[in-house]
């Protein structure tokens, strides 16, 4: 059964992982990490993040989580407390990533649902989620979680365009 919950020590070399195979897709799965720096600082650094500290630019008190099964981590999501201009036009309330390996398997789609369950603890009534115009994976996840297509924007690249959902 697949579960979120905080990055653990021993998550180290599973996210790290994952983070390398991500990056081949041009998309992070840990967030604001920095090449070589210790694990440890870096769980420390997500929890301070959470209470709305140690915030790099542009960026709003936010909770991380790893998604797991059975242990082995699968994915990860984050969910923004609130929206600043820049993630209410480009990132919105949550973000996810699921690992190569475990795609096509429905982890998306619980994970989503999962990050929709804390960011209603958080008091977040309506979510707005986004995903690139050409990832029909991630828009039919969006989709089944109730989400409603507001619009199609081109992202921050001017390149790139967007589905902008909204789920209430």
């Amino acid at each position: 059964m697949m579960r979120l919950r905080p990055l653990r020590t021993d998550d180290e070399a599973a996210a790290l992982a994952a983070h390398a195979d991500l990056k081949a897709d041009g998309f992070p799965f840990l967030l604001d990490y920095t090449e070589g720096e210790s694990w440890e600082d870096y769980i420390s650094r997500r929890e301070a993040n959470r209470r709305g500290e140690q915030l790099p630019e542009r960026w709003v008190p936010s909770t991380f989580l790893a998604a797991t099964d059975d242990g082995e981590l699968v994915g990860r999501v984050s969910i923004r407390h609130e929206l600043n201009d820049w993630l209410a036009a480009y990132g919105g309330h949550i973000g996810y990533a699921i690992v190569p390996s475990r795609r096509r398997q429905g982890y998306a789609t619980e994970t989503l649902r999962q990050g929709l369950v804390i960011a209603r603890s958080v008091g977040i009534d309506e979510v707005l989620v986004l995903c690139n115009e050409d990832n029909i994976a991630s828009a039919h996840v969006i989709e089944r979680c109730g989400g409603e297509l507001e619009s199609v924007i081109y992202g921050e690249d001017g390149k790139t365009r967007q589905r902008r959902y909204w789920i209430r």
